[in-house]
């Protein structure tokens, strides 16, 4: 991917190192943070009399390598992550709707659905890298290998080991085309979301897949389930259930686009955000769902509610 050497383009791939910044933290504002100490970079180098023939090039790299060193000082987080860990969620209000923000400026593939970003996290730093540069985002094997201080060799086979990883948990692509993929994922969510708070029963069970599988993160901060619930009929059971105890509440949803999939935000009645779900639709049914309600995940998206937040611990 060529760059340029017009330094007035070079905020122009913030949208590009945002969503590779993204796919390596799972996070809206550590990515944004790590975008941002790269032009600083890019900045003090220029001051600094260094000449940068290729600021795309400089920056994909810096961006890059603070991405696989977030990485690794996040390991020990994660594995002491309490229940599910999901990413925090990107989300762009259905029909076009919303003020600026992190949404706004994310160019974010399919491929960086939060199932695949959970698949990621199998992976090493490193590999993460070279993956999400050769296949989400298209670099060449000499870019990738500039980008993550590898020979072009070495990073082919990182590229095929890792590929060879999370082959066995990759949803089959969709043969469909982007518009009808979209038309076909926003109808489906209007009638998924529809049946649910509406507790229509038989609506919702002809909409989940026989094995739909439901992901909750509350990161012991929020009420969420513990471990994925699989099989329609639990899955149907516990949705119900929610929404139900939601309607005396006064909670209300606002379709939404989560990782440039189908979803919704769920408000309370004063407005603030109680979670985000997102759907992973695929065969006209949903396969999965996954709902983010860890409080510490939703402060991006504005004033977070407290109603299914757990009392500290004192």
């Amino acid at each position: 991917m060529p760059g340029s050497a017009n330094e007035g383009s070079a905020a122009g791939y913030r949208p590009l190192l945002f969503s590779v910044a993204y796919g390596m933290t799972g996070s809206v504002g550590d990515a944004e943070d790590i975008v941002q100490d790269a032009f600083v970079g890019l900045t003090r180098a220029r001051q600094a009399g260094t000449a940068i023939a290729d600021p795309k090039a400089y920056l994909t790299t810096a961006v890059t390598r603070l991405g696989i060193n977030y990485l690794r000082s996040a390991r020990v987080r994660r594995e002491t992550y309490v229940g599910d860990w999901l990413p925090e969620p990107v989300v762009v209000p259905a029909a076009g709707l919303g003020g600026p923000g992190p949404a706004e400026h994310a160019e974010l593939a399919d491929s960086l659905s939060m199932a695949f970003l959970v698949l990621l996290e199998a992976l090493t730093p490193v590999e993460r890298a070279v993956f999400m540069l050769r296949e989400v985002f298209g670099y060449s094997y000499p870019e990738v290998a500039g980008a993550v201080g590898k020979t072009e060799v070495n990073c082919r086979q990182i590229f095929a080991r890792a590929r060879q990883r999370i082959a066995a948990g990759r949803p089959a692509p969709d043969s469909a085309p982007p518009p009808a993929r979209r038309a076909e994922g926003e109808e489906l969510a209007r009638r998924f979301f529809e049946a649910a708070a509406g507790g229509d029963m038989d609506a919702l069970f002809g909409l989940l897949a026989p094995d739909v599988v439901l992901h909750g993160d509350g990161g012991g901060k929020a009420q969420a389930i513990g471990r994925p619930v699989t099989g329609r009929d639990r899955v149907m059971l516990l949705l119900a259930g929610l929404f139900r105890r939601g309607r005396p509440l006064g909670v209300s949803l606002r379709l939404a686009w989560v990782n440039g999939q189908p979803g919704a935000v769920l408000h309370d009645p004063q407005g603030r955000v109680i979670s985000v779900m997102e759907l992973a639709v695929a065969d006209g049914a949903v396969q999965a769902i996954h709902a983010v309600i860890n409080p510490d995940k939703l402060g991006h998206l504005g004033p977070v509610s407290d109603l299914a937040r757990l009392p500290e611990k004192g």
